[in-house]
């Protein structure tokens, strides 16, 4: 019971490995602050972590919902503890796709700004909105979730793992800023990770997926949640700015 009595947020929580961090940190005591999107599965979360949980329906794209978010957790909690920047979205495609000479495709504008808008922008409206409560309080943690493909790349992904990459670099920004007043800040890089949406692909795609893992098998959404409770314990008090990879020994491309 690590975090008992602690506020920790988790955003895109409802579902993956958003809902296995929120509840490991239910797990370990803490009372937990989820949003999402998704409404539905949002406060099905809620009802399956029990009275201790929270859900709360943001955009964080918004900077006014996250705001308000953030100003009605202090006015419940009167603290925010730990901050889990998970929420994210996929939209893949290629630069540009060639076929017999002739340009077929193309990553479309509004793909790009989607994905950046979310992965990029909501980590940097959450962070800066949670920041400041930290810094009156005394200190805290905030963990972002960026990807092994922000360290190495990955095909059709150029949009995401702008996202990714951009996480890290903003990750040592502040880490290098705010550990005067306390505050860790920490990556957590997963690879291949058995959540709802990657479970729908084709089986020949995740054997294949499988077969680039060298421990043999795709990552559980309880394996990087794992990682989250282990950075935002008293365990880890001397790691900041650090980008861990939960990946079973990938590298991708390999």
């Amino acid at each position: 019971m690590r975090f008992t009595n602690k506020v920790v947020l988790v955003t895109g929580g409802a579902a993956g490995i958003g809902k296995a961090t929120a509840l490991r940190f239910a797990e370990e005591g803490a009372r937990v602050v989820i949003c999402d999107v998704d409404e539905a599965n949002g406060k099905e979360t809620q009802k399956l972590l029990g009275s201790g949980v929270a859900f709360y329906k943001v955009n964080v794209a918004s900077r006014e919902e996250v705001q308000q978010w953030v100003d009605r957790v202090v006015d419940q909690y009167n603290r925010i503890d730990v901050l889990v920047n998970n929420a994210g979205v996929l939209r893949d495609g290629q630069l540009v796709k060639f076929k017999e000479g002739q340009l077929v495709s193309q990553m479309a504008e509004a793909d790009f700004d989607l994905v950046i808008s979310v992965n990029l922008k909501g980590v940097f409206n959450c962070t800066q909105a949670v920041a400041p409560v930290m810094i009156k309080q005394g200190g805290g943690v905030i963990l972002n979730a960026s990807s092994v493909v922000g360290l190495d790349g990955n095909f059709g992904q150029t949009n995401y793992v702008a996202t990714k990459s951009g996480v890290i670099g903003m990750t040592k920004v502040w880490a290098r800023e705010l550990g005067r007043y306390n505050i860790r800040v920490n990556v957590v890089a997963p690879g291949f990770t058995a959540t709802e949406m990657v479970k729908a692909m084709p089986e020949k795609v995740l054997e294949g997926m499988k077969a680039h893992t060298p421990l043999g098998r795709l990552g559980e959404p309880s394996d990087i949640a794992n990682a989250y409770v282990f950075l935002a314990s008293d365990e880890a008090s001397f790691i900041t700015g650090a980008s861990l990879r939960v990946d079973g020994g990938i590298v991708v491309g390999t």
